[in-house]
């Protein structure tokens, strides 16, 4: 759909009690100019519901230079989290979220903003997402809302949501690569020192801390290899070779380092090699799937959809430079 009116005007909420990675991830991306780009870049706008100062976890606070009548009228509203989770959120938040989406705003929520949406009756009758530890909680509050635990982000066009803290990132820049294309987005991705894209969704980190273990290296050894040859095929037969483990051995150990199959892990990894070849070259589909390793344009769309929700070519029309 097309990009709201004034979309270049964010406004981010601060609220009492708030943590503040998610407010510092949406002032790097849409905060600090970045005129190298040769692009119009954002104006962004903090928000909040009080005037006074506002504590921030971690031992200090912050004042917000503006109220939610800037939050209300700006062309992207950004909702980082919510102070409870099982509280209410007020009918002045309520009222300035559904005014801007009423005049076009695109509305953003990152981790347990999603219930500040929700409440505001913007993610009825829709797919979202939130931190898997709240998506039992926020499907059980809201039933009108279809929650996705697994994904990363759920864009919805004029809605988007996205899973915990970091996922927040993810969508910031899918954002960017919305309103200024895939050369723009992934210049800041670089600036941050994070992928464009990543692959996967956050059902690999639900209750799965990475255990170490006395084959960390080789495990690394493997999937660096593997990072290497992707356009020849890969067996777990290949990958437990280059570790010294038996096959066995190999997948026990990589499951709990990574949360994934080795094989659904060089699938992943075959589609996000696949993303730059799809922006940047006129190359057809089927020799960008053999190119990364895919043994048919069958197999290669099939995967790709499933990982993306999209097709090839759709990525390509979206997201080519």
């Amino acid at each position: 759909m097309p990009i709201p009116t004034r979309p270049r005007t964010v406004a981010v909420l601060a609220f009492d009690g708030m943590a503040p990675f998610e407010l510092g991830c949406v002032v790097e991306i849409f905060g600090l100019p970045r005129p190298d780009l040769d692009v119009p870049w954002y104006d962004l706008s903090v928000c909040a519901e009080t005037s006074g100062p506002l504590r921030v976890v971690g031992g200090f606070s912050m004042r917000a230079e503006h109220g939610l009548d800037v939050l209300a009228a700006a062309g992207t509203v950004i909702v980082p989290g919510v102070a409870d989770v099982r509280g209410t959120v007020s009918g002045e938040l309520v009222e300035a979220l559904r005014a801007a989406h009423a005049r076009g705003a695109r509305v953003v929520s990152i981790c347990s903003g999603a219930f500040a949406l929700a409440a505001a009756g913007l993610l009825d009758g829709r797919e979202a997402t939130t931190h898997w530890k709240y998506a039992d909680l926020l499907q059980r509050r809201f039933p009108a809302v279809s929650v996705n635990p697994s994904v990363l982000y759920v864009d919805g066009g004029d809605v988007l949501t996205s899973a915990g803290s970091a996922a927040g990132l993810d969508l910031l820049i899918h954002l960017v690569r919305k309103d200024h294309g895939p050369n723009v987005a992934n210049a800041v991705a670089r600036r941050l020192v994070i992928p464009p894209h990543r692959d996967g969704g956050q059902a690999q980190f639900i209750e799965a801390a990475v255990t170490p273990v006395e084959d960390d290296d080789a495990i690394a050894r493997a999937m660096a290899w593997a990072l290497g040859n992707l356009a020849r095929p890969i067996a777990v037969a290949d990958l437990a070779a280059v570790a010294h483990m038996s096959e066995r051995s190999f997948i026990r150990h990589f499951k709990r380092q990574t949360g994934t199959s080795p094989l659904r892990w060089v699938i992943s990894q075959r589609v996000a090699a696949s993303l730059p070849l799809l922006e940047t070259t006129a190359a057809p589909v089927e020799e960008i799937g053999a190119a990364v390793g895919f043994d048919s344009p069958v197999t290669f769309r099939h995967h790709f959809t499933r990982a993306m929700r999209t097709s090839p070519s759709a990525y390509r029309r979206s997201f080519s430079a």
